[in-house]
């Protein structure tokens, strides 16, 4: 079951940094086709070795299949989500490299990218684990007038956050190391925030010390733990709040962005529930982009809650004192 595997910061970084700059290597010597010739016993290693990541595989995929109309369901396989991982490794590495040109991008909602622009405050923009993150470097090339902090947990990707900063030391992304929340780093991002630069959060992994806050939520028709930080942290910095995807399709980047609230606040009575609400819908909207590119959700840790133990996360949530 989910439950009994490891929490996914604990999981050990596959792969090691001489493996990613072969893969690289081969890139750039043979092309895209000759990487894939490289990956392709790279992923079979992973697959066969990575029991639990396989069982996460099927266990998303059982779940989208049925949301998803007859022939979108085909070629669904576990193998062929691994594969689609290690294509976006790479992907993740051009971009940083700066190999991805303007008109790779598809910017599809380009009213949200105006308001960005003219935000001169600044935002929080919340991302997931779904398509390639690191295509929000795009965003920062389109808006130059536009900072962008990005919060990651580089300890649980050390090796391929190192190869990024080896392959482009300029990127236009400031990376920001955050495992806990402190006041000191709210402070610091409450500074950058009335700058005007936007803060990118993920929204679809539970907090790296396991501890935190969280709600359980549903997520493609079942129970699943979901962060509540990057609201909460929105809350504190009250400033907009945008959500962004970026899928892959026919080789080029499709990236979305839209207003999720101008603030997020709550009187105190009601935080709590409007928390809940808050990443209930955002599990709603990440639903809407699986749907859209189901391959590429790359969360190959146990998600899903058993009933029982989705039952003593909600009666553990905290509730506010009247």
């Amino acid at each position: 079951m989910a439950e009994t595997g490891k929490h996914w910061a604990g999981v050990g970084e596959a792969g090691t940094l001489l493996g990613m700059k072969s893969l690289l290597l081969a890139y750039k010597v043979f092309g895209r086709t000759g990487f894939r010739i490289f990956l392709l016993p790279v992923m079979t290693y992973f697959y066969l070795t990575r029991s639990e990541s396989r069982q996460a595989s099927r266990d998303y995929l059982a779940r989208i299949k049925p949301l998803l109309a007859e022939p979108e369901r085909k070629g669904l396989t576990p193998f062929r989500h691994f594969w689609c991982f290690g294509e976006i490794l790479l992907d993740k590495l051009l971009v940083w490299m700066g190999h991805i040109r303007h008109e790779d991008v598809v910017f599809e909602t380009p009213d949200a990218f105006a308001a960005v622009d003219t935000n001169r405050r600044g935002g929080v923009i919340i991302v997931s684990h779904l398509g390639n993150t690191e295509v929000c470097s795009a965003l920062a090339h389109q808006l130059p007038d536009v900072a962008i902090t990005m919060l990651v947990h580089t300890k649980h990707a050390e090796k391929f956050n190192r190869l990024m900063k080896q392959t482009n030391s300029n990127a236009a992304i400031n990376l920001m190391q955050v495992t806990d929340m402190t006041p000191a780093t709210a402070m610091l991002l409450s500074e950058r925030v009335e700058a005007g630069e936007y803060i990118v959060i993920a929204g679809d992994r539970t907090p790296v010390n396991g501890g935190g806050r969280t709600a359980c939520v549903d997520f493609l028709g079942a129970r699943a733990e979901f962060p509540q930080g990057a609201f909460i942290l929105a809350s504190l910095l009250r400033c907009p709040v945008y959500l962004m995807f970026c899928l892959k399709r026919s080789e080029r980047y499709h990236l979305y962005l839209e207003s999720f609230s101008q603030q997020l606040s709550w009187p105190r009575k009601e935080r709590n529930q409007g928390l809940q609400n808050a990443v209930q819908r955002y599990a709603d909207r990440l639903t809407a982009y699986c749907h859209k590119a189901p391959l590429q959700w790359f969360n190959f840790f146990p998600f899903w809650l058993s009933d029982a133990n989705a039952d003593k996360a909600e009666s553990s949530t905290p509730q506010t004192p009247s």
